[in-house]
Formats: C-alpha cells, structure tokens, sequence
C-alpha cells in the first residue's frame, strides 16, 4: 500500500447501485463489467491522487490528501461511467460518499468516525450521485469541477 495521507483527509467511497440486477441480467458478462468499473475508478481516483485503501467486489475505499482532489476525482469517474458504452446497452450507477476529517491512523490503517461517515453517506446515496458531508463541501469553498454544482441534500440522520 502507498504512503498513507495524514491529518486531514477526504474519504471515499463507491459503489455500483443495482449490482446484483447487472449479474442476473448479465450472466458471464459481469465480469466485463466489473472488470472496466474497476479501471475507470482507479484510473479517476489515481490520476488525482488518491490511495486505494480497500475493495470488495465493486465497492471502494480510496483517500486523498485534499478534499478538491477527492471531488475531482469523483467526478472525473461519475463522468466516465455515464461516457462509457456498457455491454447489452447497461447503464452502470455508482454512488459515492465523501468526508473530510482527521482519522486515526494506526498500524492497520484508518480508523474511527471519520471513515464510519463517508461509508454511511456512500450507502444513503443513489447511482450517479456523489454525496458530500458538510465537511468536506465547506473545503472545496467555491473551487468546484467545471460544470459541477452543489445541490444541498438536507440533513441526514446516519447509522
């Protein structure tokens, strides 16, 4: 694993919505899918610094030293996706969570709230959707990506 950011830093996660419904309407063709989703992600998240941390199936856990890089990359991904021309005319729709915040950082890796939170917004939101905590929109300030807006989604009550 690289280097590890410290102090403050962006988590995100991903994940594809519906997977389940792609691999019964796909068959052996998901792998395919799964195989180019996995590309497109890294590929996004990489080219803008971030660290993959973990994956499991179609889901990811990436950080990034600054949160503008975090939401580059998101949605450099989400624009991919939407670009990309799927098997059998598919749609694919990733969801993605972020948080901003100072986790800990031990021998395993990051732990505590921070990280909890950026998973807990990734599962509330929709395919296609990148959703940020107040934290991390409060960073970005007004340097957002070109064509991009931010549309307050209310308060969320998280597990």
């Amino acid at each position: 694993m690289s280097t590890l950011p410290s102090g403050t830093v962006t988590f995100v996660f991903s994940d594809v919505e519906g997977s389940t419904g792609l691999l019964k309407r796909l068959g052996d063709r998901y792998g395919d899918v799964i195989r180019e989703h996995r590309r497109i992600v890294r590929e996004s998240f990489g080219a803008h610094g971030g660290v993959e941390i973990d994956t499991q199936g179609d889901a990811f856990f990436f950080a990034f030293a600054r949160a503008r890089e975090a939401v580059a990359a998101a949605v450099a991904a989400q624009r991919a996706h939407a670009e990309h021309e799927w098997p059998e005319g598919e749609t694919v729709l990733v969801r993605m969570g972020l948080h901003t915040g100072e986790p800990a950082l031990g021998e395993e890796g990051y732990h505590g709230l921070d990280v909890v939170r950026a998973a807990r917004l990734c599962t509330s939101g929709r395919g296609g959707h990148v959703l940020l905590s107040e934290a991390t929109r409060a960073l970005l300030g007004s340097a957002l990506p070109a064509g991009v807006s931010v549309h307050p989604a209310g308060e969320r009550r998280l597990k």
